[in-house]
């Protein structure tokens, strides 16, 4: 598998950023870069990520794999177990993988999150048998490796952690559990005292805030057909409780509501004055288009290339909030980047829907609240869009 990355912004020699502060680095933290070292039919994969990049090439090239990679990265910043962000490891092996002397097999993945603190590296090896288990970690900037652990015993369920302290002693050493990302422990074991403490947690905390509040995408047309139970309001990722959503932020925020009923009317056929939910005798709510003149119809009606649209246009438009992900809750909203993963993020799309959803996500993501990874199997139709990185995949 090769990779080669173009880009539409208006300096093709660097990826677009978010808005950097005084110092030329970005304010808000985001993943720059993900690399699949040794991931499924990856090896030695680099993919560079702007803030709107589409994965593109044939099936079977690896995007929807690599889209996976980064939702599990995502997962292990917010401190989930690895157990219950890989529930097929087996499958993330490298293809031709053979196990060494002691039956051991894995693979590696890792990432680049800028930020105020300049670019930092982190990269992963995960041990898939005989037993499942983090057994490597390093966290570097600069050169300058902060954080790194390795399995010494493996009868024992840690991995040995040292990280840079530059005190009266240059590391401190400790025992961590091999089943979490240690770059997302580290804010709770250490103090802060010295300056290199200090610049540790600060590389920690960027990364962990890039890599969190990840909302993977891909709508289901025939679940966003029916009436659905009145829940929580926050979407899922296949959409099926859209009503539900609708239901709420057409109360919540006016404004978006009207940009967003803009941005359907140019993706539906037929007239479309407002966009809303009602609720039903059973307590269901169900979700419709207000074509004028008193006529309304059913998202039941709809075809699936409507659907879709609307959907992923509702994501573009809406925040953490809105969506079953999981911020960084201790991090101010405005120092916060949500990045959605869309695999198939034409599919159903027509030529017009496509490209009016490529223009809102470019307007959207160049605001740098917000930023957006889709797989697509030809991007030609992307060309010429300024803001947009295409990652060509080949086999």
């Amino acid at each position: 598998m090769t990779v080669s990355c173009s880009s539409s912004a208006s300096s093709p020699s660097a990826l677009p950023s978010p808005a950097p502060s005084g110092g030329g680095r970005p304010e808000r933290p985001c993943v720059t870069e993900l690399r699949l070292s040794a991931f499924a039919g990856h090896r030695r994969a680099r993919f560079p990520l702007g803030p709107l990049t589409l994965l593109a090439g044939p099936s079977g090239c690896g995007k929807t794999t690599a889209l996976r990679a980064y939702e599990a990265l995502a997962r292990l910043g917010g401190g989930a177990a690895v157990g219950e962000v890989f529930s097929d490891p087996v499958a993330c092996v490298p293809d031709r993988a053979r196990p060494d002397a002691q039956r051991r097999r894995g693979f590696r993945i890792g990432c680049t999150a800028d930020g105020p603190e300049g670019p930092v590296r982190l990269d992963v090896a995960i041990q898939v048998e005989p037993q499942l288990r983090i057994v490597g970690e390093r966290l570097s900037t600069d050169g300058l490796v902060l954080l790194q652990t390795a399995l010494r015993d493996p009868s024992r369920r840690t991995v040995q952690a040292a990280w840079h302290t530059a005190g009266s002693a240059p590391v401190t050493r400790a025992p961590l559990p091999d089943d979490r990302l240690a770059t997302a422990l580290l804010p709770l074991r250490v103090a802060g005292k010295t300056d290199g403490q200090r610049r540790v947690l600060a590389t920690a905390e960027q990364m962990v805030v890039a890599l969190r509040s990840v909302f993977a995408c891909d709508p289901r047309p025939g679940r966003m057909r029916v009436p659905v139970p009145a829940g929580s309001g926050r979407l899922l990722g296949g959409c099926g409780n859209l009503a539900d959503v609708l239901w709420r932020t057409r109360a919540e925020c006016a404004r978006r509501h009207t940009q967003l009923v803009a941005a359907v009317r140019a993706g539906c056929v037929g007239p479309v004055t407002d966009l809303f939910a009602e609720p039903l005798a059973d307590g269901a709510v169900q979700a419709l288009l207000d074509r004028g003149d008193g006529v309304r119809t059913r998202l039941g009606r709809l075809g699936d290339g409507e659907l879709r649209y609307l959907a992923l246009a509702l994501v573009l438009f809406t925040g953490p909030g809105v969506l079953e992900v999981d911020p960084a809750g201790e991090v101010p909203a405005a120092m916060q980047t949500l990045t959605v993963l869309a695999d198939n993020l034409d599919r159903a799309l027509d030529p017009r829907q496509r490209t009016e959803l490529l223009g809102l996500a470019a307007r959207m993501c160049d605001r740098g609240h917000i930023r957006l990874v889709g797989a697509v199997s030809d991007a030609s139709w992307a060309a010429g869009v300024a803001g947009v990185t295409v990652v060509h995949l080949d086999p």
